[in-house]
């Protein structure tokens, strides 16, 4: 078996509504998790400000 090269430790918190933040080991800023566009609209929620949702994330992260 492979050995283990890194370990996530993110800790994750709601903030308001759909918006959550991640504090992610190793980096001082926040990544913001949250809602926009059609997906905003399918859940019927009006965040008071956008954020790329997880869906955008992973996208971004296996195209990249």
């Amino acid at each position: 078996m492979g050995q283990v090269v890194h370990t996530s430790r993110i800790v994750i918190t709601r903030e308001k509504g759909p918006t959550r933040k991640a504090m992610i080991e190793g980096f001082a800023e926040p990544v913001y998790y949250g809602v926009h566009g059609g997906i905003k609209h399918f859940y019927k929620v009006e965040p008071e400000k956008e954020h790329a949702a997880t869906l955008d994330h992973i996208v971004g992260a296996v195209g990249g």
